[in-house]
């Protein structure tokens, strides 16, 4: 369990992006950021990093990483599936079921819950064709895929490999625990069923510079498989989110590792190591690349000017009036 309200109060939150509509700011983004150089130096901190979050899908890189190292063998789409957040489309539901199927399992051994695809040309045609929903079309059943072949790999049981005390999610506390440097504050769970573990915003950022840090040519099993995974994302972005995906369209434009959770969550890893974790308070995803990439550009990691065409370019961040833009929502860090 997590410590009641344990997010932080709005006193402690900065304001991170605003939206603007006509020149009049309507609304406002408050929460809390913070950027880690190359070398692990805080070279931005904004609002309290220091307060518990849920990461919610932005732990998914260190459940990751711990089934590799827990003896999944995984690389390429397979393995950037596994930190996924997909989309469902067919192309999605096919790998995971291949994985799925070289472990002698089925989608019905998965314990996320029945989805229907978040994309919606996907979602229409299975409408159209009488189809039900369907737990290989949730988006995390890449993760699930991914812990159930670790369970096949060491003979752990499939059946409740969602349970907090399994084999399984105890090796990916411990992993998760050495990547960020931080014992785990509580656990909860997350919205596809398995345990997400309670942390700060800078331990989080702690946990995936490690990873954006380390090489594959390390002498250490773990920092190999993180710097694996990584490349993975970074080589098939498709797989992390799907066409015009905010963490897709990022990985495609800049060649980083991005990665969002649930409830205003992101975190994004410059290909020198500079790392970047956002959590809006709000919940709210909208702005969150959008923060994340501007405390990269202030970094010198990716380049301004291509952050703010990038942002001009995305139709999310359009604040419209009439069917036409009247406005933007932009970062203000």
């Amino acid at each position: 369990m997590v410590p009641t309200a344990a997010t932080f109060p709005a006193s402690q939150a900065a304001e991170l992006a605003v939206v603007e509509r006509g020149g009049f700011i309507e609304s406002r983004h408050i929460g809390s950021a913070i950027a880690i150089s190359p070398d692990g130096e805080i070279v931005q901190s904004h609002g309290d990093p220091s307060a518990l979050i849920l990461p919610r899908s932005s732990l998914k890189p260190l459940q990751a990483i711990a089934c590799v190292t827990a003896g999944a063998t995984l690389d390429h789409e397979r393995l950037a599936i596994a930190t996924a957040s997909h989309d469902g489309t067919d192309r999605h539901a096919d790998l995971v079921r291949d994985m799925l199927t070289e472990i002698d399992l089925s989608e019905d051994d998965l314990l996320c819950p029945p989805s229907w695809p978040g994309n919606s040309e996907t979602r229409h045609e299975l409408v159209r064709d009488r189809a039900e929903k369907a737990r290989i079309r949730h988006n995390c059943s890449g993760k699930h895929a991914a812990m159930l072949t670790a369970c096949r790999v060491n003979g752990w049981d499939t059946a409740s490999y969602l349970d907090p005390s399994h084999p399984l999610q105890l090796h990916i506390r411990e992993v998760v625990e050495r990547l960020t440097g931080t014992k785990i504050a509580g656990t909860v769970t997350d919205g596809c069923g398995a345990p997400v573990h309670a942390m700060s915003l800078e331990s989080l950022a702690r946990g995936l510079h490690r990873a954006g840090t380390s090489s594959e040519q390390s002498p250490f099993a773990l920092h190999r498989v993180a710097a694996s995974l990584l490349r993975a994302v970074r080589e098939n972005p498709w797989v992390v989110e799907g066409p015009g995906g905010d963490d897709t369209a990022t990985i495609e434009r800049f060649g980083v590792f991005s990665k969002k959770g649930a409830e205003g969550v992101q975190v994004i890893v410059a290909p020198d190591g500079t790392t970047v974790a956002v959590k809006m308070l709000d919940g709210s995803n909208r702005a969150g690349s959008l923060v994340a990439l501007a405390l990269l550009a202030r970094a010198g990691a990716v380049s301004v000017q291509e952050v703010a065409e990038a942002a001009a370019e995305r139709p999310g961040l359009r604040v419209l009036g009439g069917g036409e833009p009247v406005g933007i929502i932009r970062s203000v860090v």
